[in-house]
């Protein structure tokens, strides 16, 4: 059986790279995409030019134009943004069904078996890399190996514009001299404990035995030891769900507060409830993903005992099933699906669930969400929020969204 063949994709400095499709005079000068120094804004995305003066994504922008006070800040357009991320991944998805996005500028590809087709897998990356600067205008850095943990590390080291092959059976000597910090699962917190066993490369992690890393890490350990070595079976997996609905955001840092987390559920929540009715359809069940920053990702779902297309009752459900699985671990990516989908007939009955008042204030929700439908149609989705949502800066998440 042949090797597996995985191609992580990474487009480099997007938001920066779009914003100088559409202006042009931003080429070749310091640049950041983010919020307003005095709004307290963060910076999304830095141009390698600004990257020079220690500018890093997640970094205060105040704190950038203090590093590099000639640096030009754009405010961002991430409808734009999440256009041509559409087309990257329309582009990619011709060479491949097994096509994994896992943010606005991020992929897998399983090209195992295609060689007959488009050649070897470092030929094909090479195919990608040319055909997204022809046609699109941008930067891409891939790598190639049997799995996803390697592939992944390999277009890293590459930045920005470069191909990195690790052929199969290399991996570990390939990881061996990096850092250990390059891990999935290796965070602050992790990094620090192995650190203090003299742990400082990837290499010298893989020479712990097995039982060590059991007894001080539990389980976690087994997943170290078995990254050092470079194995990783975990598959390609296109987001792919039928008759469903969802919405997802990608952070553009990994974020653990509670309260930000509970919001981004509110707004996902409202999203999918809007686009349910717009769609004309209810759902039966309401699912959560939820993606850690090592890219672990869970999935949960809950049955309604009624279908809805009301966002308080998408969120509630969302709630209950977020507080359950979150391990209090911070957060890559939300999401929110509906499920199990029928056409909305919206007879209401003079006794839910809930007794007839319950059938009042279903009847009331469903007026209000048609009066804000009509309001938005008309004026754009930001034209009415929730109060609650007002607090949390666009610049927190990237914006790729998910419809099926």
């Amino acid at each position: 059986m042949p090797s597996r063949a995985i191609i992580h994709l990474d487009l480099d400095a997007f938001f920066v790279a779009v914003e100088r499709l559409d202006d042009p005079a931003l080429i070749g000068r310091p640049v950041i995409v983010g919020g307003r120094a005095e709004a307290r804004g963060v910076v999304a995305s830095a141009s390698y030019e600004a990257r020079v003066y220690g500018i890093h994504s997640a970094m205060p922008t105040a704190q950038a134009l203090r590093l590099c006070p000639g640096v030009v800040r754009v405010e961002g357009h991430h409808g734009r943004y999440a256009e041509m991320s559409r087309r990257v991944m329309a582009l990619l998805g011709e060479y491949t069904p097994l096509l994994e996005p896992i943010s606005i500028d991020e992929a897998f590809l399983d090209v195992t078996g295609t060689e007959a087709h488009y050649g070897p897998p470092g030929q094909l990356a090479q195919t990608l890399q040319d055909r997204i600067e022809a046609e699109l205008g941008l930067s891409a850095s891939l790598g190639v190996a049997s799995n996803k943990l390697v592939a992944k590390i390999a277009s890293d080291l590459r930045k920005p514009h470069g191909i990195m092959v690790v052929p199969s059976g290399e991996e570990a000597a390939f990881l061996a001299p990096l850092p250990v910090r390059r891990l999935w699962g290796v965070g602050e917190v992790t990094g620090r404990e192995l650190g203090k066993l003299g742990i400082e490369t990837i290499g010298d992690l893989a020479r712990l035995p097995l039982g060590d890393l059991r007894g001080r890490f539990g389980a976690h350990g087994e997943g170290l030891w078995r990254a050092a070595r470079g194995l990783d079976d975990s598959p390609v997996t296109p987001e792919r769900e039928a008759k469903s609905l969802s919405r997802e955001e990608t952070f553009a840092q990994d974020i653990g507060d509670p309260a930000i987390l509970r919001r981004e559920l509110l707004r996902l929540s409202d999203a999918v409830a809007a686009r349910l009715r717009r769609h004309g359809c209810q759902a039966r069940t309401v699912g959560l993903k939820l993606r850690y920053g090592d890219f672990t990702t869970l999935t949960r779902q809950a049955t309604l005992s009624e279908p809805t297309d009301a966002g308080p009752v998408i969120y509630a459900q969302a709630i209950a099933l977020f507080e359950a699985a979150w391990n209090r671990q911070p957060v890559r990516l939300l999401g929110i699906g509906a499920a199990n989908l029928i056409q909305a007939g919206r007879q209401l009955r003079l006794f839910t669930a809930d007794g007839p008042d319950g059938a009042a204030n279903a009847e009331r929700q469903a007026q209000l969400d048609a009066a804000l439908d009509r309001i938005r149609a008309r004026f754009g989705d930001r034209a009415v929020q929730r109060a609650a949502l007002l607090e949390e800066p666009e610049e927190l998440w990237v914006g790729r969204s998910v419809e099926e």
